[in-house]
């Protein structure tokens, strides 16, 4: 099934996939339309636009993925590295796909799809690894940052991370009850 909020996408996308072998396009829809027809039509497969007007492509997933027997969605996307990977996929897409895939391409990310594979185009598979490496950078700042820390500082992070409250701060610093009630 495709859904796409433009008719010629959706055309071409269903010329392309009903010429191949093994493949059938059951339905198409608009991300309005999109729950309601995947319910209906069930099909294996569905290709879901990620930017739409009306209902876009991660508001129409999560109803998708929570059918009783949910089809595998790939989102489709007109841009390159989308930050919408990330996203898609934590809501249960089992694909992410540029619209300028090759059509013998397409045909076969649709039946790995369709036999439980996930699929990503190059441009989102750079994406994820960017983030990946974004992730990987900001652990290693915090690192730096902890490393940084008087001996002291850490003593009272720790205690602080432990859930221990002022007073109970003082008395293991060694403080007298005055100095505690001013920290």
């Amino acid at each position: 099934m495709v859904v796409d909020d433009e008719a010629l996408v959706r055309s071409c996308l269903q010329v392309v996939l009903d010429a191949s072998e093994g493949v059938e396009v059951l339905a198409c829809a608009t991300g309005v339309d999109a729950a309601g027809v995947v319910a209906a039509v069930r099909p294996a497969v569905v290709l879901l636009d990620v930017r739409m007007p009306v209902v876009d492509g991660l508001a129409v997933l999560p109803q998708l993925v929570a059918l009783p027997e949910p089809p595998a969605v790939a989102m489709l996307t007109s841009f390159d590295a989308d930050e919408h990977v990330e996203e898609a996929l934590a809501r249960g897409a089992s694909g992410f796909l540029l619209k300028d895939t090759p059509p013998e391409q397409l045909v076969a990310s649709v039946l790995a799809l369709a036999a439980g594979a996930v699929v990503l185009s190059p441009g989102a598979a750079r994406a994820l690894l960017r983030r990946q490496d974004a992730g990987g950078a900001a652990a290693q700042a915090a690192r730096a940052q902890v490393a940084a820390l008087t001996a002291r500082e850490r003593r009272c992070w720790r205690c602080w991370a432990g859930g221990c409250r002022t007073p109970r701060w003082g008395g293991s610093w060694g403080c007298g009850r005055a100095r505690r009630r001013t920290t």
